[in-house]
């Protein structure tokens, strides 16, 4: 019943028409009191996945592949080439985005989804199936960039997807809430990444984890990517993307379209994004190696650290999107990325006081101040594009925006400590990426009142 108590004329005849188009599946399940729940759950899963095996590359990269894949370096070497695949993941992404946006486009949102989610889950067991450098040499770290690239594609045409099941099913006036569904997806799947692994590190000596243990994680994806699937069998393909079937509206050339048509938004979309990523990549990856690399401090602490800000971080994301519903996007963005600022400097500051408390501090505020920006940010993506290249358009900004934002971030922000010895040049660069989203969010029109 959501869509007809939308007051949207638009949605009306569709609902008429669902009678005589093979899609009845969608307006069975529509009436369902649980329609929501499944909504968000079918929603965040795929970016929870995205996010899970990210992070488990992440603190990977960070505490074992520069022994296990990059064994002939310096510790800190070894967790720059490291991260220099964890790059990787994010320079195959616009790959994604094109193939994947142009189907979403075409061929539907729900089919996309399906296809990347099992994508992602497989080349992340196949990564915990890799023998590592002592065993295969080059080949082995050939293997894992491979791996990486493959999986980045996936991910490029995950994450529009995941944001538009929620939100071109949802009510216009709670399109900031809905869209940040899948925004809560990086907070879980960074959780339970960082859980399982505390759990494996807490039941393991640290030399069966280097030996064998850091395998476990990885493989459990495929967990991950059966529940995933089987909450989105029961979500049909959006209102939107239908009606634009039915009027034989959809576009063979999203991709051209997005570029001769929507250019200035494809960049207010990907500039918005540029200082979030860069935000988490400080939070939550560096944070690793600085307090075990630089600091000394156990393991478990930088661990614990990330578990809390990462659950503050996925029950504010929603509060976040539904604020800008009601106070608009640029409001709530313009007020996260300029307390980041300010926060790049205070969070060094905190951890370099050695005081758990105070260090998990400064990964919870960072945390939440990254989701001032976080939660509004899909609406605010997805909203810049017209319904016929929404896929395409927002699966580019996201993609192109995370090269320049999150993929290098965690390379740049370790070789510039290496290279001065301080972390105010890491705040500096922080501070730089954010003043572009500044920049971009300026640039844009409100969106939040707007119909679609």
């Amino acid at each position: 019943m959501s869509h007809s108590s939308t007051g949207s004329q638009a949605l009306d005849p569709q609902a008429l028409d669902s009678h005589v188009v093979p899609k009845s599946k969608v307006t069975d399940a529509e009436p369902t009191p649980p329609k929501t729940g499944r909504l968000a759950a079918a929603s965040s899963i795929g970016t929870a996945l995205e996010w899970y095996d990210f992070t488990v590359y992440n603190i990977m990269a960070a505490l074992i592949f520069n022994h296990v894949f990059f064994p002939s370096f310096d510790p800190l070497v070894g967790t720059i080439l490291a991260f220099s695949t964890y790059a990787v993941g994010y320079v195959s992404r616009p790959i994604g985005g094109m193939v994947f946006g142009h189907l979403g486009d075409v061929l539907g949102r729900k089919f996309v989804l399906v296809t990347t989610l099992v994508i992602m889950g497989v080349t992340t067991a196949l990564m915990g199936l890799l023998p590592g450098y002592a065993s295969w040499g080059i080949w082995s770290p050939l293997l894992l960039v491979s791996l990486r690239f493959i999986q980045g594609i996936a991910l490029g045409g995950e994450w529009a997807g995941a944001v538009l099941l929620s939100m071109e099913h949802g009510k216009p006036e709670q399109r900031g809430r809905n869209a940040s569904f899948a925004q809560v997806g990086p907070s879980c799947g960074t959780l339970i990444g960082t859980g399982l692994i505390t759990l494996v590190t807490v039941f393991l000596s640290a030399e069966d984890f280097q030996l064998w243990g850091w395998r476990i994680p990885f493989l459990l994806s495929l967990v991950l990517v059966a529940f995933g699937l089987w909450l989105r069998r029961g979500v049909g393909e959006t209102p939107a993307f239908l009606k634009l079937e039915q009027t034989k509206n959809t576009t063979h050339t999203p991709i051209k379209e997005v570029f001769t048509q929507h250019l200035r938004p494809l960049l207010v979309a990907g500039g918005a994004r540029i200082g979030s990523d860069v935000l988490y990549a400080l939070v939550v990856v560096f944070t690793l190696t600085y307090v075990t690399t630089v600091l000394h401090l156990p393991r478990p602490l930088a661990l614990t650290a990330t578990m809390l800000g990462a659950l503050g971080n996925a029950i504010t994301v929603p509060m976040f999107g539904a604020l800008s519903d009601k106070w608009g996007r640029r409001p709530v963005y313009i007020m996260g990325a300029a307390l980041a600022i300010v926060w790049s400097f205070v969070f060094f500051m905190l951890l370099d006081s050695a005081h758990p408390v105070l260090i998990c501090l400064a990964v919870i505020g960072g945390l939440q101040v990254h989701a001032m920006m976080y939660g509004p940010q899909a609406a605010f993506v997805t909203e810049q594009f017209p319904t016929r290249v929404r896929y395409a358009g927002s699966s580019l900004a996201y993609t192109l925006s995370g090269i320049v934002g999150g993929g290098f971030a965690p390379l740049i922000i370790t070789t510039l400590f290496k290279e001065y010895s301080s972390t105010l040049a890491v705040s500096a660069y922080v501070t730089v990426a954010l003043l572009l989203t500044l920049l971009a969010v300026f640039a844009a029109k409100e969106t939040a009142k707007k119909p679609l």
